[in-house]
């Protein structure tokens, strides 16, 4: 009897997803299941203008701009990316980094961090119909602000991610990122530290270099290569359709990209998010950027870092929730193939 089903470990995190090829749906049945998603009207928007709260600016030219009283005017006519503080921050600056607490069998520590959006000035344009240019305005704004955060004596690391889609979480639909800086190591990127150096440790090599120079050898999971950047999607993929940006350079950390880095990381992420806009009818997706924690001064020689993501295309039902191991119903491979095909 032919295997509906395989099991697959990532050699990275050690935790199992299952390809269940035998429920799967044919790819373009993805993009149906999706009902379009109505704009929010500009005049309602709270990005429509250049803010007070913004810390950063880029101007058209891509030029950055430290947005004072005396260039302002100028600057709310000429701003493409504003980088603001969040009105509503998950975490708060103080002059006194936290102090980890006890109340019975439990821990906490106060949420002292940083939370900062990323702004782009276009109403509805979003990083898939970005040209490369725009995007690698976009990364050197995260670049620039990483470089500003990383110094600040209570960030351990500094998660940045973008939601697009309601389903995604985006609960303002003008295209912005967030950049969040906190005071503790996340347990996935934890997770993901301590099995690329037990790797290390044993082969004495990056496994994603490794995982890398297999991709390539193969081809089967290659979606868009340019001359500094693999685009895959996963053969542990967590979603359908998931996909990995990844530096050809080894790498620990992100804000290490160079100008030219830069570029080729734009043309990867925009190529990967219009192939899913295309092919899967604009779906809502988060992306994010792993790299080595800030606790290490980006020290991770082990460690490679990298863009996921990650489209909403399942929803977790029983056994997920259960026992933590996602089923995906098409083959990476399949992902792939059908991905490649798409214009971007």
């Amino acid at each position: 009897m032919r295997n509906i089903s395989e099991l697959r470990q990532d050699p990275v995190t050690g935790d199992w997803v299952v390809v269940a090829t035998g429920r799967a749906h044919r790819p373009n049945e993805y993009a149906r299941r999706r009902v379009a998603e109505r704009s929010q009207p500009k005049s309602s928007c709270p990005f429509e203008r250049l803010l007070p709260e913004a810390v950063l600016a880029y101007d058209t030219r891509g030029e950055r701009v430290t947005p004072t009283a005396g260039v302002r005017p100028s600057l709310e006519r000429s701003w493409w990316i504003e980088v603001v503080l969040n009105k509503y921050p998950a975490f708060v600056p103080t002059t006194v980094c936290p102090v980890p607490r006890a109340i019975g069998p439990y821990h906490w520590q106060d949420g002292v961090g940083f939370h900062e959006v990323v702004v782009t000035r276009d109403h509805q344009r979003s990083i898939a119909r970005m040209t490369t240019a725009e995007v690698a305005m976009v990364l050197r704004a995260y670049r620039d602000r990483y470089l500003v955060l990383k110094n600040e004596k209570c960030v351990r690391f500094i998660s940045i991610f973008h939601n697009h889609g309601r389903e995604a979480g985006a609960t303002v639909s003008h295209p912005h990122s967030q950049i969040i800086a906190i005071p503790v190591i996340p347990p996935d990127v934890a997770r993901s530290l301590r099995g690329s150096r037990g790797y290390y440790r044993r082969h004495r090599r990056c496994v994603h270099c490794v995982m890398l120079e297999f991709e390539r050898r193969q081809g089967w999971r290659i979606i868009h290569e340019n001359e500094a950047f693999l685009v895959i999607c996963p053969y542990v993929s967590r979603q359908a359709f998931e996909i990995r940006i990844f530096p050809k350079r080894h790498e620990p950390a992100f804000e290490a990209a160079s100008e030219d880095e830069l570029r080729a990381a734009a043309d990867a992420l925009q190529t990967a998010l219009a192939k899913l806009a295309r092919g899967l009818n604009n779906p809502a997706y988060n992306f994010f950027i792993h790299t080595a924690p800030t606790a290490r001064g980006g020290r991770a020689p082990y460690y490679h870092w990298h863009i996921e993501i990650i489209p909403k295309t399942a929803i977790w039902a029983g056994f997920e929730i259960a026992t933590g191991i996602e089923i995906a119903t098409i083959s990476p491979e399949s992902a792939a193939a059908f991905l490649r095909k798409q214009s971007a």
